[in-house]
């Protein structure tokens, strides 16, 4: 009897101290940091001035990495799937000229603002250490803050040898919002019933038309190009369950 009773007393304790993951009806909030990594690709400037539309050849843009802290919030609907809210510290991306843009080097820079939302599976039972998951969702996406180098803001990049300087003049920019659908894959290793750590990789669908608005002698000149950043992004956290 005393043996039986060593037994129950030591299966209950395995089970009391198994209950170390995600389960229905929890909340897990983390925290940790972001690093943004563009896929960037981008289609020369189109230059509208004096009635007419020219394509600027081998004109282009690159985009720097960048990182910044993060948030997410989730709600266990199972043992097995969650929908979480995705919030972040607004990163800023410098721009950069490429191709026959080169020269001018720094373009300017934006903060973007990225909120998501995402339905996760979790692979492995609620009482594991390590489970894994996938996600997909959208995050709706826009900018801030834009601030434009001298270069860019006093039109300078619009200097041809056919007008010469007449297209330059004070310029200003605008980046456009868009829908992104997102893919996300992870895992969270557990070391208790509250604390946790994860580590996630996501994929973001994501461009936007970068607009410069110039207003030169001889009237408005507009330079648009669509630019695709397609960002993958690391997530390294430390999670609390409630």
């Amino acid at each position: 009897m005393k043996h039986n009773r060593a037994i129950g007393m030591a299966v209950a304790l395995l089970a009391s101290t198994a209950a170390h993951a995600q389960s229905a009806g929890e909340f897990v909030t983390n925290v940790g940091w972001f690093h943004l990594s563009p896929q960037v690709s981008s289609q020369p400037f189109t230059i509208n001035a004096l009635g007419a539309s020219t394509t600027s050849a081998g004109s282009g843009a690159s985009v720097d990495s960048a990182d910044t802290i993060g948030f997410t919030a989730a709600y266990f609907i199972t043992d097995h799937i969650a929908a979480e809210a995705v919030f972040g510290v607004p990163p800023k991306y410098t721009l950069s000229g490429a191709g026959t843009l080169a020269a001018l080097g720094t373009m300017g820079s934006a903060y973007e603002w990225s909120p998501t939302l995402l339905a996760k599976y979790y692979f492995n039972d609620a009482q594991s250490h390590f489970r894994p998951f996938v996600g997909a969702g959208a995050a709706y996406v826009w900018y801030s803050g834009v601030k434009l180098s001298s270069a860019v803001s006093s039109g300078a990049f619009l200097y041809s040898s056919t007008y010469g300087t007449a297209l330059e003049g004070t310029t200003t920019a605008k980046l456009s919002s868009s829908f992104a659908p997102v893919a996300n894959a992870g895992f969270v290793y557990n070391f208790d019933k509250h604390w946790s750590a994860g580590l996630s990789v996501s994929y973001m669908w994501l461009s936007t038309r970068a607009t410069l608005t110039t207003q030169s002698s001889v009237g408005t000149v507009t330079s648009t190009s669509k630019i695709k950043l397609n960002p993958i992004v690391t997530y390294a956290s430390i999670g609390y369950r409630f």
